[in-house]
Parts: structure tokens; sequence; C-alpha cells
């Protein structure tokens, strides 16, 4: 893209991508200030960028991660801050470091569905622990598949999944 043509020529696919480089670029700073070696992955799913820093020559970057995601939460935010001024978008973009939210998806998708089965069970709402927004997203989208509704409720950070039979 050539310094004279601007974002708001790009629409759909192509401002996704636009917003992944940003966020790659942003990124790749990052781990060079911090001396870490990782590589970046950039792919657009639905309607948002996912960008992975994925582990290289056998590198460690869970500290990236922190406890229960928590870093990994702050550096999305602040990713989401640097691709937001550069595109003039608001940014919704995905960012997984070290497989972190893939391994977590997969948990919540076996958490949904053990909920879904004892919902369709007991025909009684299932309210499950607190979870991110993330974390609902998941769980919403596998209940959804699943042919049931679901809810969040609650207020943060205690907000919860509540799955009923419809």
């Amino acid at each position: 893209m050539s310094t004279e043509e601007t974002t708001e020529t790009l629409t759909g696919a192509a401002l996704l991508d636009r917003e992944g480089d940003v966020a790659a670029d942003y990124l790749e700073a990052l781990l060079d200030i911090a001396d870490l070696d990782g590589d970046i992955d950039i792919d657009v799913e639905g309607n948002r960028a996912m960008v992975s820093v994925v582990e290289a020559n056998s590198g460690d970057l869970g500290h990236l991660v922190g406890n229960d995601g928590e870093v990994l939460d702050a550096l999305q935010e602040l990713t989401r801050l640097a691709a937001a001024r550069e595109t003039g978008e608001r940014s919704r973009l995905m960012l997984d470091i070290a497989g972190h939210r893939a391994a977590r998806r997969a948990a919540l998708e076996e958490v949904a569905k053990e909920a879904i089965a004892e919902a369709q069970r007991t025909s009684a709402p299932i309210a499950l622990e607190p979870m991110t927004a993330f974390e609902r997203k998941v769980v919403h989208d596998a209940v959804a598949a699943a042919g049931l509704v679901s809810e969040s409720a609650g207020e943060e950070p205690a907000r919860r999944v509540v799955i009923r039979v419809s």
C-alpha cells in the first residue's frame, strides 16, 4: 500500500488484512525491544483479524501470556490501539500467544458441551463460572450451534453465561 493510499479506500477483507499487518509490525517491534524470539502469523477469520505469536527456536513466550491470560489480554488491547491509530477504525483483532487462546477455546468448548448436555438432561438453566468476554463468546457460539439459547448475566468481573433449553 502506498503512503498516499488511506484506509478509507479499503473495505472488508482488505481492511482486516491491513489491520493484521499493522498489528504484526507492532508486535514485531515489541518482541525486538524485549529481545524475544517469536514468529507472527496473520489470518482473517470471519470479520476479525487474527494475529498469533508462536514460539520460535524453543523460545518461551509464556510470560507474555501471564496468569490466566492477563498479560495476553493487555497486549491485545495495546495491539488493538496501535491498529486503530494506524487504520482509523476500531479494531476487533484477536491476539494469541503461544497457542494460549486456541487451547483455552478447546477447553471452553468442552465445558460448553458438558453444560449443554446437563441443560438438555435437566431442562434447568445452567450458570457457568465467570468468564472474560472472549470466553463467553466461545461458549455462546457452542450453545447456538447446539440449538440452545444462552445469555450473559451479572456484572464484570463476575459476568457469566447462563444456558437454557429454548
